[in-house]
């Protein structure tokens, strides 16, 4: 069996003494342009770090539902607008009640959506279209009106289903701010984020927005250019493009401004908007108005008659007898 080694104190005073920094030196930390010695002046890395701004990005999406009963001219100008808005999503009827503004948060906020379109149908004749801004506000009511959808019209132009289209304005809509909060929610919703999934990365239809009469007016055209070698266009050229129309048509008339989504405190109020109710009640008034003069004609008529009495012929019963 082997001995044990006596122990010494000679490994303790090894340990202790210091040993040489034979290692490499330390790698200084890293910045934004590589491997690099900060100046004296200027802030650490991680610093440097948290100040960069990520570059924006466009998440916008849009969700377009619609209310139950709707008629089908409506239901295709829906259909149609949903075609046109490649970052737009779709959803089932919602019923048109006074709870609708929480149903359809809830849906925005499952759905990941920030903007809303609500095609509203009432009494199967009026349409109303609510453009949302979710969850903060504000939100815009509007009137339909004058519609027009693509299977109507029935037109020559034609687009890529998917492409971006340049959102054109009226010099009106920067005269009142009203008209400029409309002006930003319609930027914001038509338009389509340049990286969007299923958007095409070039421009070829144009959306147009006109104040006429205080409505808003929308027309969507397609962008031709000659394709020969005699006629072709240079770049910058715009002479010789030309706008066809695609369709659809409608005209909004602005209701109301609401601070809030789908309801707040109440932001602009249009003071020539008349409800068609008012309307059509004021048809019934007239077309009762005309029933009412038939019948003063007749009274009048059997009071003439009264007044001015005939006198009795005398030759009224000379042929009786035979």
């Amino acid at each position: 069996m082997a001995k044990k080694r006596k122990r010494t104190d000679a490994p303790a005073e090894a340990a202790g003494a210091e040993k040489p920094n034979d290692s490499a030196p330390e790698r200084p930390p890293r910045t934004l342009f590589g491997f690099k010695d900060p100046a004296p002046d200027a802030e650490p890395a991680s610093a440097a770090a948290g100040s960069a701004v990520a570059p924006f990005r466009n998440k916008e999406k849009v969700l377009i539902t619609c209310s139950r009963r709707i008629t089908y001219r409506y239901r295709h100008l829906m259909q149609d607008i949903l075609s046109l808005l490649p970052h737009a999503k779709k959803d089932s009827k919602v019923e048109s009640k006074q709870s609708k503004g929480n149903a359809l948060n809830e849906l925005l906020e499952l759905r990941s959506c920030s903007s809303c379109l609500f095609f509203e149908c009432r009494k199967q004749k009026d349409l109303y279209l609510w453009m949302v801004k979710s969850p903060g506000g504000p939100s815009v009511k509007f009137l339909v009106n004058a519609v027009h959808t693509m299977e109507e019209l029935k037109l020559t132009g034609n687009h890529l289903k998917g492409s971006r289209p340049l959102l054109t304005f009226s010099t009106n809509f920067d005269e009142q701010p009203h008209w400029m909060l409309v002006k930003e929610m319609i930027t914001q919703i038509f338009a389509t984020p340049k990286d969007h999934r299923k958007a095409k990365p070039f421009h070829d239809h144009v959306f147009a927005f006109s104040i006429v009469d205080g409505h808003v007016w929308f027309r969507n055209y397609q962008i031709t250019v000659p394709h020969n070698e005699i006629d072709k266009v240079d770049k910058g050229g715009l002479d010789k493009m030309t706008l066809i129309e695609v369709g659809p048509r409608f005209c909004l008339n602005p209701i109301k401004i609401f601070g809030g989504s789908f309801g707040g405190p109440t932001w602009y109020e249009n003071p020539y908007y008349i409800s068609p109710n008012q309307i059509r009640a004021l048809e019934k008034r007239q077309k009762a108005g005309k029933y009412a003069k038939k019948v003063k004609a007749k009274v009048r008529r059997k009071m003439h008659e009264m007044e001015n009495t005939l006198e009795p012929d005398e030759f009224a019963e000379l042929w009786k007898g035979e």
